[in-house]
């Protein structure tokens, strides 16, 4: 009987949470969306030396002040930035399914956000520059393709732990962390914790913004890093509870658990089966508790709030190790 009625309960709850999120996906369908896309890395590379004072004028936030056009040029006609145009168009040259998902996190995020702006969205190459492969501003969108033709391309002469990430289906997951550091505000306070409930907020975005996405996708690990953090979670929690270091300043800790790196650095012997970046992965549970257990908290409170509250209104209780 006690077994029935639990199998009831279960599905019944099931039932409602399956409920509630097929209205919320309901109500996201039908948000008008439409994204115009401008190709300025084939506008650009497609071009003759003798149409760059038209680009110039049609696209002046891509030609800053100070440099000479022999700098355009050089680019437009070198061998090398041209065969990164090859590739990059070999993988791009119909960006149909990436505008597609654009309008999909769009409407996501105008669900949540109804006072955004639409941007206009433009693809370039740029400078490999890994910090900055999505860029959102507002009414615009600018995505840097040649970091996203997949960790194996022979052009990417980065670590491993970089490479991992310059996949396509990292796309979004960039654009939602570019739309975060413009609507989550960083704390004044420079505490590990507060470093942690930060990135937490962030990644707690892509929970509502990238619903279909997974875990490692939407943090950037692979599937066998988000197993560590699971099966580790108590343990690092442990250390930072016994080493006396969430409150602590220390400008190296950003640089152990926080930022980008091959793995974290607990200074023992599981270091090097870690991943960098532990700090933000226990920042999202310590969130994602907050939010479970603060319904009527909306996303738009939660990016105003002091990290100290929502720490201390999370209950967060790292899972026991077996």
């Amino acid at each position: 009987m006690k077994k029935s009625l639990f199998l009831v309960s279960f599905f019944l709850l099931l039932f409602i949470s399956c409920d509630k999120k097929s209205k919320v996906e309901k109500a996201v369908e039908e948000i008008p969306v439409q994204i115009r896309v401008v190709r300025f890395d084939k506008a650009f590379f497609e071009a003759k030396p003798s149409d760059l004072q038209n680009l110039k004028a049609e696209y002046p936030f891509f030609f800053p002040e100070g440099n000479d056009d022999r700098v355009w040029l050089d680019k437009m006609q070198n061998p090398l930035w041209r065969e990164l145009y090859d590739e990059t168009e070999k993988k791009y040259s119909n960006f149909g399914k990436q505008t597609t998902e654009i309008e999909e996190l769009f409407k996501h995020l105008k669900y949540y956000f109804p006072t955004i702006i639409t941007p206009t969205v433009y693809t370039v190459i740029g400078e490999m520059d890994y910090n900055n492969k999505a860029i959102y501003a507002n009414d615009k969108l600018i995505i840097a393709l040649e970091l996203y033709l997949g960790k194996e391309h022979k052009f990417y002469e980065f670590p491993a732990y970089l490479k991992q990430n310059f996949e396509e289906r990292q796309m979004m997951p960039d654009i939602v962390s570019s739309f975060a550091m413009r609507t989550n505000p960083p704390s004044q306070d420079k505490s590990l914790l507060a470093e942690m409930i930060y990135y937490g907020k962030e990644l707690y975005l892509k929970d509502l913004l990238l619903p279909d996405y997974t875990d490692a996708e939407k943090i950037g690990y692979l599937p066998e890093q988000i197993t560590w953090c699971q099966e580790n979670e108590s343990y690092m929690w442990r250390f930072f509870i016994d080493e006396n270091i969430l409150y602590s300043s220390d400008s190296r800790l950003p640089n152990r658990f926080i930022n980008l790196a091959p793995f974290s650095k607990f200074y023992l012997e599981i270091d090097n089966e870690s991943p960098g970046r532990v700090g933000q992965w226990i920042g999202w549970q310590i969130v994602r508790s907050f939010m479970k257990n603060n319904e009527k908290v909306t996303v738009q409170d939660l990016l105003k709030m002091d990290y100290k509250e929502i720490f201390d209104r999370s209950k967060y209780k790292p899972k026991k190790n077996e």
